[in-house]
């Protein structure tokens, strides 16, 4: 079912799109870039994984567990060896989603430092 609401979504999405002006369609593109800034590729939050808390994609190891290795002096090829199923671009993926949650980390370090 909720495919078939998305896929009306897109349809109408694309009907709206054939009928706006150039300028409309910039300002759409504007919304969409703003919006998408706050994702990040490569890390994932799903309820009952890790407590919903975000992690790589296809693993189970917190983005906080990274940063706090990080501070502690652990360099990133340290990091790849302890963990043989991340790659680089895992890493990268990381620190870009430290930077722009900066406080939604600081949060869960102090949490689960404190246990």
């Amino acid at each position: 079912m909720m495919l078939k609401k998305r896929d009306t979504l897109l349809e109408q999405a694309n009907q709206l799109l054939v009928i706006m002006t150039m300028a409309e369609k910039a300002q759409l593109l504007q919304w969409i870039v703003r919006d998408l800034e706050n994702t990040a590729l490569g890390i994932e939050s799903q309820p009952g994984v890790c407590g919903g808390l975000p992690c790589i994609v296809r693993t189970r190891i917190p983005v906080w567990l990274l940063e706090q290795a990080r501070r502690l002096g652990t360099s990133q090829a340290d990091l790849l060896q302890c963990y043989p199923n991340l790659c680089a671009k895992d890493i990268t993926n990381a620190w870009a989603y430290v930077r722009s949650h900066k406080a939604e980390i600081e949060q869960q370090i102090h949490e689960n430092e404190e246990d």
